[in-house]
Order: C-alpha cells, then structure tokens, then sequence
C-alpha cells in the first residue's frame, strides 16, 4: 500500500496560491470574497451577489467535510475599507467586517475559534493600486505615482505635514479622487475568507488476477493484435472540488437596500401625561427622516382643569462619528425640524388656548422650527436611547381667558414671538429592520 500526501492551499477571489511545478506538491486555494455597502459592516446576502458567492463556497467547504482525508488546518478572515474616511475608522471597520463574515461562517459551520486567523486590514492600498493599474481613469500615472512613491503619513518633527490619501485627494482638483470613489473604492468595502487544507489520499492498487481467456477467433480479428502486460496498475483519481474563484461574480438579480428605521416615544412627555409616538426612517448615507405626533386631551370642568394638547413634528436628521458609521441612527446626530400645535391649559385660574376656539389644528395651529443636536445611546440589541435637544422659533395666535361660573371669559388675544428652546427628548427607540440591531456592550 501507497500514501500519498498532497497538501491542498485554498485559492479565492483574493488569489493567494499557485500551482507547483511537475511532480512537487499541488497548491490549490477554496476562499470567498463578499462586498459591504460604504461605511458599514452589515453582511447582506442580497448585495453584489454575496449570496451567490456564499453559497458556492459553503458547497465545497461542506463537500471537503465529507471527506474524512481533508482536515481544515486555518481559516484567515481578512476585512478591508476604502480610502474614505479616517484611518481609525477604517480599522475599525475593517475588523468589523472580518467579524461579519466570522458571524456568517459560525451560523453554517462549526470550527473552534483557535482557527480563525483575523486580519484587519484597514485601507486596502494594495487592492487600489492593482484597480488603479487596470483601469483607464483620468490622471491614471500621476495616481500610480502618489500610490507607489508617497508614504501613508509624512513625519516630521514628531508631526504628520502630508501623507498619500491628501495628495490623491488635492490631485487635480480633486478630480481624480471623485473618479475613484465612484468607479473604483466601492470594490475595497469587501471582506474575504480563505481556507488552508491538508488533504491524505490513500492509492490503493489493483488487486492482480490472471486474465480471462479469450477466444483466439476473437485476438484474430484484429491482425497485430498483441497482449500488452502492464508494469502499474492503474489508479482512478478523484476530482478535487471546484475552487470558489472559478465563480463569477455577478450582481444580484435583485439587490435590495438594507431597511432601518425606528419607532419611539418620548419619556419627558409621558411624564407630563402626554401619549406619543414616532417613527424614523434611514435614508442612506447617514440622513434620516422621521416624524412624530401627540396627544393629550385631559379636562374636569368643575374644578377647572384642562390639560390638552395635540400636534406633530416632521424632521431631517443627519447621523456622524464612529458609532454612525458602524451602524445606522446611532451616535451624534444634528437636523432640522418644524412643529404644528395648539393647546389649551387651565389650572383652576387664567387659561391659555393656542389658536382660535373651536375649529380644527388647522384653524388653530401654533407653528415653529429650529435646529436641534443629540446623541442616540444604545441599551440593548435593538433599544436605544435617544437625548435631544432643539433651538427655534414658536409662534402663533394664544387667547387668555377666565372661568366665571360655568362660563369662559376671554380676556386677551395675544401674537406669540418665542426664540429660543422650543424642543427638548429623552426617547426609548426600538430599532426595526434586517440588520438593524446592536451588539453587545452597545457596538455594532
């Protein structure tokens, strides 16, 4: 009995093996690359042909564990970004990445983490400069030039003067910069995964028999005809699996964009004994819309208490820092707002009516709008607090009145000019959506 030791290197889109030469051991790679959208680390199946890609992958890697002869050695997990943002950040995100794809991996496989090898690659300057070097952009050698020639950071005197992502953006312009990040830097928001394998083939040879007679009309038939004996028996060969690069990577045939949003209720105004609700709705690239409605209709006539109000706010938001990136209506967010109201309050004296008595809000309403800072807190896998507060202008049309017997008496009618807080929020979200939760400790 023979063995025969082949040792199998995985290739994936990633390209990291060759074929050897005659006669030495055969390199071979099985990996996977996938593709995120920009700024996040949201593995989506639907996006770039992922799930293709994926399940290709999870084929032959179910097929390898079939066979007992192959034992998985490890599995490198790189993640990498574009050029766009900070350095921290694409670090960052980058490793966030590599461990979307680990989260997918664990789901379908089990492997102990000890094989994990985890690389975050940050900007992929490698991957730009291949890109750069096979396309025909404008300013093309003059960007192979700053890529090849110009350190990440320029150092001096303990201080970082210039660097190679400032040149390729003041370059033209900045014209160059715009062409890649349109055509070029969405192929670096990708992830990858590549397996290293040891296979153990035994080749068993034939058994040796003694050939059947045949008739010798038959060995006649064909003049020349000779028995040949064979020195080697023959051996089959199995076929290896198809490698994942062989795949071609084509768009989904329906791509749809991750949905995130969120309902919420303010807890200053449930505190105040007025029900509310609202709803917020991301749009992409870190802009949000949403809106939020009111109301409270608490009154005792005999005692002369009146409590009521009702109306809504609409609102554009727009979400930055860390915590946004990694992950939708979450971190610091700055936006604009407007408001319609009217209310009536009275507490055994003078009364205030926003608006005109009887009608509908419109008849009545009370308007602003202001700009507003805040920070939205994540507390759980899909609960976040959210603290706000707004500066603007209220205005509109406020009556003054009294009670006298079992009537009410206007006193004044008066035009509102308010500047200054005209908003102020501590809501309970609860995020809604594929994707669209929190991981522990509050990180995406």
């Amino acid at each position: 009995m023979q063995m025969k030791k082949i040792v199998l290197f995985p290739i994936s889109v990633l390209f990291f093996g060759a074929l050897c030469a005659q006669g030495a051991p055969q390199a071979d790679t099985l990996g996977v690359k996938v593709y995120f959208r920009k700024g996040y680390s949201i593995l989506e199946p639907a996006y770039r042909g992922n799930a293709e890609r994926l399940e290709a992958f999870a084929a032959q890697l179910e097929a390898l564990q079939r066979d007992t002869s192959i034992r998985v050695k490890r599995i490198r997990v790189a993640g990498t970004a574009s050029p766009e943002g900070t350095a921290q950040l694409n670090e960052r995100l980058s490793e966030n990445r590599a461990k979307s794809l680990i989260a997918w991996f664990g789901e379908r496989f089990s492997f102990p983490e000890h094989s994990f090898d985890v690389h975050a690659e940050g900007i992929d300057w490698a991957g730009l400069t291949a890109l750069v070097e096979a396309s025909q952009m404008p300013y093309r050698d003059e960007v192979l030039d700053i890529l090849r020639h110009t350190p990440e950071w320029v150092i001096r005197d303990g201080r970082v003067v210039d660097g190679r992502k400032r040149r390729l953006g003041m370059l033209r312009g900045g014209r160059a910069w715009w062409y890649m990040a349109e055509h070029l830097f969405p192929q670096l928001w990708s992830g990858g995964m590549l397996l290293s394998c040891e296979i153990e083939r035994r080749i068993v040879p034939q058994a040796e028999h003694d050939p059947e007679p045949q008739p010798e009309s038959a060995l006649a038939e064909e003049p020349g005809c000779e028995s040949v004996p064979t020195s080697e028996p023959v051996v089959g060969r199995t076929a290896a699996p198809e490698p994942a690069s062989e795949i071609a990577e084509q768009p989904a045939a329906v791509e749809r964009a991750p949905f995130c949003m969120s309902l919420k209720t303010n807890l200053l105004y449930d505190a105040a004994l007025v029900p509310n609700i609202g709803a917020e709705f991301y749009v992409g690239r870190g802009w949000s819309l949403g809106g939020n409605w009111m109301y409270a209709w608490w009154k005792n006539d005999r005692r002369h208490n009146f409590w009521r109000i009702y109306g809504g706010e609409l609102d554009v938001r727009r979400y930055f820092g860390r915590c946004a990136a990694e992950k939708p209506l979450t971190g610091h967010h700055v936006g604009l707002y407007g408001q319609m109201l009217t209310y009536d309050f009275e507490r055994g004296g003078k009364g205030y009516m926003g608006g005109k008595p009887g009608g509908m809000l419109w008849d009545k309403m009370n308007w602003g709008a202001g700009i507003e800072y805040g920070y939205a807190l994540p507390i759980g896998r899909r609960l976040n607090l959210d603290f706000g507060i707004g500066i603007g202008y209220l205005g509109g049309e406020c009556w003054e009145y009294e009670p006298v017997g079992n009537h009410y008496v206007w006193q004044a009618t008066k035009q509102r000019h308010w500047f200054g807080p005209t908003k102020a929020e501590i809501s309970l979200v609860w995020l809604i959506g594929r994707g669209n939760f929190n991981r522990k400790g509050g990180k995406r």
